[in-house]
C-alpha cells in the first residue's frame, strides 16, 4: 500500500493528535533509548526526543519516512519491517500509536519488539481494538458485494484484537502485561459527508484497488449513505473507533 503522507498530515492529524495521551504512558525519561514503532511522518517521534530519549523512528513506509525525515532531519528515521526486525543494541521501550493493527503477522512483530528490549524494558502502545470501524468495515463489505467486487470484499487490511487474544500473544512471548484496556473513542472525520470517502480513500484503500474511478465515486457515495444514520451527528461525522492501549514488560 502507498501512502499519501501529506494527506495524512493535513486530514488525519488526529492520529498523532490522539497519540500524544498515549505518550504519557510511555513516561519517558531522559537517557532512554526508545524505538517509536509505525512512526508514521514523526510527530510524536519528534516528542520522545524532546523529552531528552535517544530515540529511533521506524516505519514501513517509505513515504511516510521520507516526509518524516524532511520534517525532523535531526531525528534517526528509518523504514522497517515491524513484523520483522532485529537490533544489536537494545532498547529501554519500544512505544506503537495507532500501527499495530496494520501488522497482520502480530506474532512477528511481538516476538521482534520482546527480542529488541533490555530486560524489564517496556511495551507501550495503543491500537485498533476489537469492534473498530466495524460498521464502516460492514458497509464497506456491502456494498463491494452488491457491485460484485466478493474477493474485494474479503480483503483483510487490519488485525483488531481483542483484549484476550493481544494479551494471550504478549504472554506467550514472554511478557508481562501490566495495563490494558479497550475503549470507545467515537472519532470526528473532517469535511462533513465527504469524510468517509477521504477516511476510505486513505486507510482502506486496498479494499477500491483496481475498481474504475467512475465506479469507485459511486461505491463510496453508497457507503457513505449506509453510514449516516450512525456517523452523522448533526453535521458532524463520527467513525465508531474502539482501542486497545496496553503497557507489558520484558520479563
Amino acid at each position: 500500500m502507498k501512502w499519501n503522507a501529506d494527506l495524512y498530515d493535513q486530514k488525519h492529524a488526529f492520529v498523532f493528535k490522539y497519540g500524544e495521551d498515549v505518550l504519557e504512558f510511555l513516561d519517558v525519561k531522559p537517557g532512554e533509548r526508545i524505538l517509536d514503532l509505525g512512526c508514521g511522518t514523526g510527530h510524536l517521534t519528534k516528542q520522545i526526543q524532546d523529552k531528552g530519549a535517544v530515540v529511533k523512528g521506524t516505519d514501513y513506509s517509505p513515504e511516510m519516512i521520507a516526509q518524516a525525515k524532511q520534517l525532523y532531519p535531526d531525528v534517526d528515521f528509518a523504514v522497517e519491517n515491524a513484523a520483522d526486525f532485529y537490533t544489536d543494541e537494545k532498547y529501554d521501550a519500544v512505544f506503537s500509536n495507532a500501527a499495530l493493527h496494520w501488522v497482520l503477522d502480530a506474532n512477528g512483530a511481538i516476538r521482534s519488539v520482546f527480542n529488541s528490549l533490555k530486560k524489564g524494558g517496556r511495551f507501550v502502545a495503543e491500537m485498533g481494538g476489537k469492534g473498530n470501524v466495524e460498521r464502516l468495515i460492514e458497509a464497506t463489505k456491502q456494498v463491494l458485494h452488491n457491485h460484485g467486487y466478493n474477493e474485494k470484499a474479503d480483503t483483510k487490511v487490519w488485525y483488531f484484537p481483542s483484549v484476550g487474544e493481544y494479551t494471550t500473544k504478549l504472554e506467550e512471548h514472554g511478557f508481562r502485561v501490566t495495563y490494558v484496556i479497550h475503549y470507545d473513542r467515537k472519532t470526528p472525520l473532517q469535511d462533513g459527508d465527504q469524510g468517509v470517502a477521504k477516511w476510505i480513500t486513505m486507510f482502506g484503500a486496498q479494499f477500491l484497488d483496481g475498481i474504475p474511478a467512475d465506479e469507485k465515486e459511486q461505491i463510496l457515495a453508497e457507503i457513505t449513505k449506509k453510514l449516516e444514520p450512525f456517523y452523522n451527528e448533526n453535521g458532524q461525522w463520527y467513525a465508531d473507533y474502539k482501542r486497545l492501549r496496553f503497557i507489558a514488560v520484558k520479563e
